[in-house]
């Protein structure tokens, strides 16, 4: 489920230094119960990740399987696609066992069984996640001659690629097979809905009426067993690297997401269901406002309100009572709420299927809470009472859902085919009202969010600040492919929109199928401060802004180009053949060559420019990081410089800044609070970099003087509350810190020093609970500073009640502070691992301050 927020204020005081915060008054959240509950940077981000290095390693390497063929390929196998699974280790620790549920170790054995029942389901290994477990998908259908999965995949694609020409063709209208997609199990302890499958899978395949028989022939139904085994088994919402994957999809840094990605674009669903806990009574969605203003939100809602009301009718239809089973009946959002639980952001599952052209897409919350306090305090028979409740629960949710696949399974396709010819023909969007979307009430103004979508946007190549991010764009390019959104490559130098560009700059015509998605990823996004007083998640998350390529929006009305498709971005990779080599260090994959470089041994020295330089002795070293990192290693006539040493890291942070870190290969130490109690062997570190679950006044007088004793010879770099209440602590740098509000997030305009820590960084950065220093002391120096005006591009920041914490407030103060020994974020430059662009600035303080 989607859990309270912790407001950033509870963590600073959390030290006695965090008085020094200057904070508004109105920053406390109302204690009130207000249902849906909220989430924000998640409960893990509360601590001092620990993940161990293998499991970054895996997800950073780990490969995505296709998970269908061409059409015209010779290697298209027909349905079952059956195979004996390799069974799992018994693992009595497995958290699902007392509760009373399938836990992983049985899964394997239990897909064995259920392949041995006729010929309807299908497993395959989609992947494996960040702890290196298998990842099962199970198609189940009637069989199918490879000749007519061919012919299914035929039709996929014509829906898809040629919209226009499905919409009249009568085989697809015939003989098509809806795609529908349960996905369960993504928040490791939320389990239901894993065993809800398994139990409806093996009714599908052994079931002998007409009525089951119709389905399957009609219907392709896809289910992700688990999408987090490794939370399954350790009990955890998060994966084996600390991640809410139900927060990564725009990003996908971990390999469970690019598993779910692929089943999206691979397997195109018309209908999906995510299946949580634990809201009671039954949540499920559409959402509250505010709306994603990219999707076909007419089509979208239309489906997905009307697969809602069958859904609560299935579940409340089970029968259970407040009074005799604690169960209240089953609520839907855009119905019974004002705010609170939107889908503005494309993080979440359901919201990120809209854009492949799924349009009934749910969140589906089940009632009883079996996890956290309840899974550590209730008995055993009250906790599977529950389980055995949600699993019915989710059960009643996902067969109702077929039953609205089956009935409604023309208008659904042909649903999806509008979607992909609106983006295709540059249609326009349809506003939702009573009139668009006949059926589903309360519509009103506070639900119309629409976009004005650009004739285009250019990813450009050439000198200057573009070639400075020829890393960073091939990656965004790379990313943007991975999405399934079309990109093209100039062949020759072009105008467009009154601006030159260069030969091999990249096009993304917004006249393709998945406008939505390349929009939602490249625009700017918008400042929705005055639409809700409250945000479920992340406002603001621009990959233009945001991933350190430089990214024009283009407004035509003629779009000609001399440009080919391409299906991967050209490599940008190049060694300079004799001399002495530089590299940049403005990017994460040159600063992750540096540290490899480092790591060797090869004695790399440090320019005023900040950038390395490397000796003509690692050539066959920098040959091989560039094919790896895709970073240019140029010649120079340079010398002299710094000498640079591999900087071990000590990191008190939160999963997805450790997750960056080991990302640019840093050597990193975890630490915390309770490690540094415990005797900590500050011998190991260079660097103390500080966010979360580290806490001064939580130290016992050894820990604190061994601390005060590092810092006094090495260096703090800090981000946030926790940060600025250690620096503040050990009176490294003279500043005030200033809380902003809490509840604020998005992207924001920066203003950048011309050397040091942020030279060259982009103008755009990223915050969640933004903080900014004031009363700067003698000899610290601002790094960068928020925009004049309103910084907010994107995102929402209001002020609290008292009028403070605002975006004026902010506005022209210092964002990133430093001094001798320490640099301090008011940022979030690598929140959750997503701004690519920031990472840079927190490598070279790192490397300014060890």
């Amino acid at each position: 489920m989607r859990l309270p927020r912790p407001v950033l204020l509870a963590t600073a005081t959390a030290t006695a230094a965090a008085s020094l915060l200057l904070t508004p008054s109105g920053a406390v959240a109302d204690p009130a119960p207000q249902p849906p509950v909220r989430e924000g940077a998640g409960l893990s981000d509360r601590a001092a990740a620990r993940t161990p290095e293998s499991t970054t390693d895996r997800a950073l390497t780990a490969p995505v399987t296709e998970l269908t063929e061409s059409a015209g390929g010779t290697r298209t196998r027909g349905y079952p696609r059956e195979q004996v699974l390799t069974p799992d280790p018994v693992n009595p620790a497995d958290k699902s066992i007392k509760l009373g549920l399938t836990p992983y170790h049985s899964i394997a054995p239990k897909l064995n069984a259920l392949q041995r029942l006729g010929d309807r389901v299908s497993v395959e290994v989609a992947g494996r996640s960040a702890g290196g477990h298998r990842l099962y998908l199970v198609t189940v259908t009637a069989p199918e001659s490879s000749g007519q999965a061919r012919a299914q995949e035929r039709m996929r694609e014509l829906i898809e690629r040629a919209p226009a020409a499905a919409a009249k063709d009568p085989a697809i209208k015939r003989t098509y097979k809806t795609p529908v997609f349960f996905n369960n199990n993504i928040h490791g302890n939320e389990w239901e809905g894993t065993d809800a499958s398994l139990e409806l899978i093996e009714q599908l395949a052994t079931a002998e009426d007409s009525r089951t028989a119709g389905l399957l022939a009609r219907n392709r139904v896809y289910f992700n067993i688990t999408a987090n085994p490794d939370g399954r088994i350790a009990g955890t919402r998060a994966n084996a690297n600390g991640f809410d994957m139900n927060r990564d999809f725009v990003t996908a840094s971990q390999p469970e997401v690019r598993v779910m990605r692929q089943i999206e674009i691979d397997k195109q669903p018309a209908v999906m269901v995510d299946t949580h806990g634990y809201v009671n009574g039954t949540l499920i969605e559409p959402t509250t406002p505010p709306h994603g203003e990219n999707y076909e939100y007419d089509l979208f809602l239309k489906n997905t309100y009307a697969n809602a009301l069958g859904m609560e009718t299935a579940v409340n239809g089970l029968g259970y009572t407040p009074e005799k089973d604690g169960v209240e009946p089953a609520q839907i959002p855009f119905r019974d709420q004002e705010e609170g639980w939107d889908d503005w952001p494309p993080i979440f599952t359901p919201q990120y299927a809209a854009f492949h052209g799924t349009v009934a897409a749910h969140t589906v919350e089940i009632p009883l809470a079996v996890n956290n306090e309840e899974y550590d305090e209730l008995s055993v028979d009250e906790l599977r009472r529950r389980s055995a409740i949600n699993v019915d629960v989710a059960g009643a949710a996902i067969r109702a859902t077929l039953d609205y696949a089956q009935a409604n399974r023309t208008s659904l396709i042909a649903d999806q085919i509008e979607v992909f010819r609106r983006g295709a023909t540059g249609a326009a969007q349809v506003e939702v009202s009573p009139e668009t979307v006949p059926g589903v009430p309360g519509i009103g103004p506070e639900d119309v969010y629409t976009t004005d979508f650009p004739r285009a946007y250019v990813i450009p190549a050439g000198g200057g600040r573009a070639q400075r991010s020829a890393t960073a764009a091939a990656r965004l390019v790379d990313h943007l492919l991975a999405n399934d959104v079309q990109v093209r490559r100039a062949t020759k130098d072009f105008r467009l929109g009154g601006k030159a560009y260069a030969k091999g700059s990249y096009v993304v015509d917004l006249h393709q199928p998945k406008r939505g998605m390349a929009n939602v990823m490249l625009a700017d996004g918008r400042d929705i401060s005055d639409k809700v007083s409250v945000m479920y998640d992340i406002s603001g998350w621009s990959l233009g802004r945001l991933w350190g390529a430089t990214v024009d929006s283009v407004r035509t009305d003629r779009l000609s180009v001399p440009a080919r498709a391409v299906n991967e971005a050209a490599s940008v990779g190049y060694v300079a053949p004799r001399g002495t080599l530089r590299l940049r260090l403005d990017d994460a994959r040159e600063i992750a060559a540096l540290n490899s470089l480092l790591a060797d041994g090869v004695s790399v020295r440090r320019t005023a420019d900040g950038s390395a330089l490397v000796p003509a002795s690692a050539r066959a070293k920098a040959v091989a990081l560039a094919r790896r990192y895709d970073v240019a290693f140029d010649a120079t006539k340079a010398t002299g410089g710094t000498p640079m040493q591999r900087v071990r890291v000590a990191a008190a942070v939160t999963p997805g800044e450790l997750f960056a870190l080991r990302e640019m290969n840093f050597d990193v130490v975890p630490v915390s609070t309770a490690i540094l109690n415990a005797g900590f062997d500050w011998s190991k570190a260079d660097v103390l970099f500080a966010s979360a679950g580290l806490s001064h006044a939580g130290l016992n007088a050894a820990a604190r003087a061994a601390l005060g004793g590092f810092l006094d010879r090495e260096g703090l770099v800090g981000r946030g509350a926790t940060g600025a209440a250690l620096n503040a602590a050990t009176g490294l740098l003279s500043v005030r810190p200033v809380q902003g509000n809490g509840d604020a997030n998005g992207v924001v305009r920066v203003v950048n020093s011309t050397t040091g820590v942020t030279a060259g960084a982009p103008d755009h950065g990223f915050v969640y609970a933004p903080m900014w220093f004031t009363g700067l002391g003698s000899g610290v120096r601002v790094e960068q500073s928020y925009g004049t005006g309103n910084p907010l591009v994107s995102g929402h920041w209001r002020p609290v009640e008292d009028g403070s914490g605002g975006p004026a407030q902010a506005a022209g103060q210092a964002s990133v502070v430093s001094g001798p020994h320490a640099v301090l974020f008011g940022t979030e430059p690598l929140f959750r691992d997503h701004p690519k662009g920031e990472f840079a600035q927190v490598a070279r303080a790192l490397l300014t301050v060890s």
